[in-house]
């Protein structure tokens, strides 16, 4: 096997680290828009709202926490949405560098 193949190969398994990372990042991403959406389904149904700040509740105007739900769920699936397409990129650079190890290997 040549230099430049073990380099690639190296590159591939480098760029498999990354989408591994981006994957886990995404987990938790979506782990905190499943909890945002539960809470704006909760704050649906309820009359009083608090807000955690720090270690205290503190008492909050539903509009405005419902506001601030929202605002934070719409940068959670903007975020994901980034890490979606960094994970493309990065599977499509993985499987051109493999397409062409393989033809290496086949040589």
């Amino acid at each position: 096997m040549s230099n430049e193949t073990e380099e690639k190969i190296g590159r591939m398994q480098i760029l498999e680290q990354n989408i591994q990372n981006l994957l886990m990042q995404k987990h938790q991403f979506q782990s905190q828009l499943i909890e945002i959406s539960s809470a704006l389904e909760e704050l649906e149904s309820t009359d009083k709202s608090y807000k955690i700040i720090g270690n205290i509740m503190v008492a909050s105007k539903k509009e405005d926490l419902k506001k601030d739900l929202e605002s934070k769920k719409e940068m959670v699936e903007l975020r994901i949405k980034s890490i979606e397409k960094q994970e493309d990129d990065l599977k499509e650079k993985t499987k051109k560098l493999q397409s062409e190890v393989l033809s290496e290997m086949k040589e």
